[in-house]
């Protein structure tokens, strides 16, 4: 069968199973550029005649061009999806799949850097939050250290998603999961929405979204950006260190490592698909803290 016609399949399966823009995005572009290199370097337009060896070519030319192992194995999980895909809806067998004998690239260890915890309070109190915007601001910033979310998850929250102590995050792949409202973001959350209810009273609302714009729109992932990184120069942060959300995210992960939660815990806390993405996290943990973790986990302390 065509790959052409197949890729076209492909894509509309992405939209059934119902995945953010940014990822059909990715899926699209990476896997159209696998096709275009099968049919101008060795002339193929058949799912039947791809094997395994000119999956490697094109990967092995990835890395000619200096991209880095993480890169190309991102785009390699983009590749096992389309084949997947082929393999469910029955174009080729699974025993004869061309990601079979596929290995993935050893990827170099990484060293996740992230905020230090001076630094995280000072961010969050260059919002003062005595009117509308600086409060909400100032809660976005509370949500990401508090909750570990990701900066699309805050985004797409809505008034019903956040219940007494739960909050209903919608994650990656359409997964849910319910996270914890601390007493003290308790306290902001309250705050927020008293003056959220009084700023927007003479206005007509048509978004749901927990955090609106000061217009009453659905915040962008760039503005909350603009937020983060507005806090970051403010407070003089590192300049090394990339004032973001998902900066923040790290943060959180980290932080709940010292704090003695486990991997799988903060695994299913973050969204993760597996433990060894989480794992990442316990890696760049510096040796000294995680003396400093050990000295309360002894194990003949607590016998």
């Amino acid at each position: 069968m065509l790959l052409e016609d197949i890729f076209k399949e492909f894509l509309f399966d992405l939209d059934i199973k119902n995945y953010s823009v940014r990822t059909k995005k990715g899926y699209k572009n990476n896997n159209l550029a696998v096709l275009n290199f099968l049919k101008n370097e060795f002339n193929i337009n058949e799912i039947e005649e791809v094997s395994t060896s000119h999956i490697k070519a094109y990967l092995m030319n990835l890395k000619k061009k200096g991209l880095s192992e993480t890169y190309i194995n991102g785009i390699q999980k983009n590749i096992r999806s389309f084949i997947r895909f082929c393999i469910e809806e029955g174009y080729i067998a699974e025993k004869k799949s061309p990601v079979i004998g596929l290995k993935w690239l050893k990827e170099p260890k990484i060293l996740i850097q992230t905020f230090e915890d001076d630094e995280v309070k000072k961010m969050i109190s260059v919002y003062k939050g005595d009117y509308y915007l600086e409060l909400r601001n100032k809660l976005i910033l509370m949500c990401f250290v508090d909750l570990g979310i990701r900066n699309l998850e805050l985004c797409s929250l809505t008034c019903l998603d956040v219940r007494e102590s739960v909050i209903k995050i919608n994650g990656k792949g359409n997964k849910e999961r319910n996270l914890y409202i601390s007493p003290y973001l308790k306290k902001y959350m309250i705050k927020y929405e008293r003056m959220k209810e009084m700023y927007f009273k003479d206005k007509m609302l048509t978004d749901s979204n927990y955090f609106l714009s000061q217009n009453g729109k659905v915040l962008t992932n760039g503005a909350v950006e603009i937020v983060v990184k507005r806090a970051g120069v403010e407070a003089k942060v590192r300049k090394h260190i990339r004032c973001s959300p998902h900066t923040l995210r790290h943060y959180y992960a980290q932080k709940q490592l010292r704090l003695g939660l486990d991997i799988y815990s903060l695994s299913r806390l973050l969204g993760h698909e597996s433990t060894l993405i989480t794992n990442r996290y316990l890696q760049s943990i510096n040796d000294d803290k995680i003396i400093e973790l050990a000295r309360t986990t002894s194990p003949l302390m607590n016998l």
